[in-house]
């Protein structure tokens, strides 16, 4: 299961309703920040999800208003929070911008922290037992624009019937044969994984695409996807411009979806130029199944599908 929490959806400048660009994928105990524009960290706040564990920060470019948030979000880090090391991974473009930031707020030996940064290439850059996630190039504005592909290993499901048909007790012997070791029964009988575990079946499959000018170049990378993240800074009306500026149009990530049989849009990255109506009818016009959230919105992924995740009193209940 991942979780997606919507910290900031608008592009290039903040609107009254939208913050910069940056959310959070949760998998697990993993939590992954992405992007981090001006605001970030009070809008984390907001979202009630709070900063524990947050030590995973991927950038998808170096623009400003994807990366100005994480100078307030490492101070706070180093002096309130208890995290005295993030991993941050980005092109080598995006971390030299950041490092030049870091040097000012981090400067002095006035705060005791570790900023480990790793320049990311295409591929595989970060993985643990469970999942994946893989850097896609983009075609953007400048070099060492990414984005990211979060992918839950494939994984065979323990067929409950065959084992208690064979025997097989509740307890560590059932744990032993969903990790792949054969087990010996009190009668002697040697039961293999093989007998009792079916199928393999994929994971979840979660892409976030941060700004980009073209998507014939990521048909294979959201292929299949169970959740596909992508900007829309632009409406069809605006199409030259988008093209001029290196952005998509709202039926562009439609059509990108529907080509790649995503599951679930969501259009992030929405110009104060335009009113979220007219967006969503565009792309859903091409994409049923396409949303634009709010920010602070909360989804869960899951093999049943997306849904929206309501938090109240600090207790979540689903819409």
């Amino acid at each position: 299961m991942f979780e997606i929490v919507f910290l900031g959806t608008s592009a290039s400048a903040p609107s009254i309703d939208r913050g910069l660009s940056s959310l959070i994928i949760m998998h697990d105990d993993q939590r992954f920040l992405v992007d981090a524009g001006e605001g970030t960290q009070r809008q984390i706040l907001r979202s009630g999800v709070g900063f524990r564990k947050l030590d995973k920060i991927l950038l998808t470019h170096g623009h400003l208003d994807h990366i100005l948030g994480l100078g307030g979000l490492m101070s706070t880090f180093s002096r309130w929070e208890s995290i005295s090391e993030i991993d941050l991974y980005g092109g080598r473009w995006a971390l030299e911008r950041v490092a030049a930031l870091m040097d000012i707020v981090l400067r002095g030996g006035e705060v005791d922290m570790t900023v480990d940064c790793h320049i990311v290439q295409e591929g595989l850059i970060w993985e643990n037992d469970d999942m994946t996630i893989r850097a896609v190039p983009v075609i953007h504005r400048g070099p060492g624009c990414f984005g990211y592909v979060f992918e839950e290993k494939s994984h065979r499901p323990f067929n409950v019937e065959k084992a208690t048909a064979l025997g097989v007790p509740i307890g560590p012997e059932r744990r032993k044969l969903v990790s792949g070791e054969p087990i010996t029964l009190d009668d002697g009988r040697v039961i293999e994984p093989e007998t009792v575990l079916d199928e393999a079946m994929p994971g979840l499959k979660v892409v976030h695409i941060g700004d980009t000018g073209r998507t014939d170049n990521l048909l294979e990378a959201c292929k299949g996807a169970d959740v596909l993240i992508i900007e829309s800074t632009y409406g069809q009306r605006e199409a030259d411009m988008a093209a001029h500026f290196g952005h998509l149009t709202a039926a562009q990530g439609a059509t990108l979806a529907r080509d790649a049989g995503v599951k679930q849009l969501f259009l992030v990255h929405i110009s104060r130029r335009y009113m979220a109506a007219e967006l969503i009818q565009e792309a859903r016009t091409i994409f049923p199944h396409t949303k634009i959230p709010h920010d602070l919105d909360h989804y869960r992924v899951t093999r049943q599908g997306t849904e929206k995740v309501r938090r109240q009193g600090g207790r979540q209940r689903t819409d």
